[in-house]
């Protein structure tokens, strides 16, 4: 994937990027976060905030600090990782506004039922934030107003199950161009693909999440890492292409008799730094997965990252790729 990595920030300052938009980065950069988590201020005066992020009393005191004569009226998480929601605890030292998300983290998972899961063994979650609830929980469609701007939710499971895109409506904040801003959180990132992460990350609703967002007509994406997202259609159709040339990699592998995971992430992720060979694995377990509810790979139950697998139909999925949904 290609990527656009920013070389001049800032931490500690609120900076206005958009307008009725700022964006406080937090001193967490890495491998993951690239330059760190971007929190979001939407509005003036009255103002919500978006991803307060993690748990560094310097950054919850440089947004307060940026915020002061002013009163923040929302908190808004667009998932429970650690680099996103647990910022809210030190946030709520300082004010008493409620907090937004979908729910705890894998509240998402029972909107599934309509779908084959995959049993999956060794699935301790990492990076998950369990000790955040929000005070008030949101659904998809949902509109939230503030004094000057409204904001409607966009349940968009994948990344995690209770992942929640947070659109600024058109014409609400003043100055505003024409289309609609949206803030993806880790949904599309601004310089890399989203890590999917089993069991609660699921690769069959990412892209269908993102196949949803193609049939929206937002101008701009605001992702929590990474610079904006300026055409926001042509790159969700390359990340759409990308997790399918992923699947059919897999499929290639199986009939070359590449039956493991760590096998295939040598194989396909050939360039890719060995420290970062873990996450590869879980990306490929998730699609996987995603594979054998399609009915195109065969596997043990449950499954696991040790586990073989087999083709479940050899001469019909040698072009395997994502149903669209």
């Amino acid at each position: 994937m290609p990527s656009k990595k920013k070389t001049d920030c800032e931490y500690g300052i609120l900076r206005k990027v958009g307008p009725g938009i700022r964006r406080l980065l937090a001193p967490n950069p890495g491998p993951f976060t690239l330059y760190g988590t971007g929190t979001f201020v939407i509005g003036k005066g009255n103002v919500a905030v978006i991803d307060p992020g993690p748990a560094i009393p310097a950054h919850i005191e440089a947004l307060v600090r940026g915020l002061r004569n002013e009163t923040i009226t929302h908190i808004l998480i667009t998932h429970t990782h650690l680099d996103h929601s647990p910022g809210c605890a030190g946030l709520k030292d300082f004010c008493d506004a409620p907090t937004y998300g979908f729910g705890p983290h894998g509240s998402g998972r029972e909107h599934r039922k309509d779908r084959v899961r995959a049993k999956i063994a060794g699935s301790q979650e990492e990076g998950a934030d369990f000790d955040f609830t929000p005070d008030i929980e949101v659904r998809d469609g949902d509109i939230i107003t503030g004094g000057d701007f409204v904001i409607q939710c966009l349940h968009t499971p994948g990344h995690t199950s209770n992942h929640v895109c947070y659109r600024l409506c058109e014409g609400a904040e003043e100055g505003a161009e024409d289309g609609g801003t949206l803030f993806c959180g880790d949904h599309v990132m601004g310089w890399s693909t989203t890590i999917v992460s089993p069991p609660d990350g699921d690769m069959g609703a990412y892209i269908a999440s993102l196949e949803r967002l193609l049939e929206e007509d937002d101008r701009i994406y605001w992702p929590t890492h990474g610079d904006p997202i300026r055409d926001p259609k042509a790159r969700i159709e390359t990340l759409i292409h990308h997790r399918q040339r992923r699947e059919r990699e897999i499929v290639d592998c199986l009939h070359r008799g590449i039956d493991t995971i760590p096998e295939m992430v040598r194989d396909i992720y050939r360039e890719l730094p060995v420290a970062m060979h873990r996450a590869a694995e879980r990306s490929v377990l998730a699609s996987i997965i995603h594979l054998i509810e399609q009915g195109m790979v065969s596997a043990p139950d449950p499954v696991s990252l040790d586990s073989r697998y087999t083709l479940a139909a050899k001469d019909s999925i040698t072009e395997a790729s994502p149903s669209r949904k």
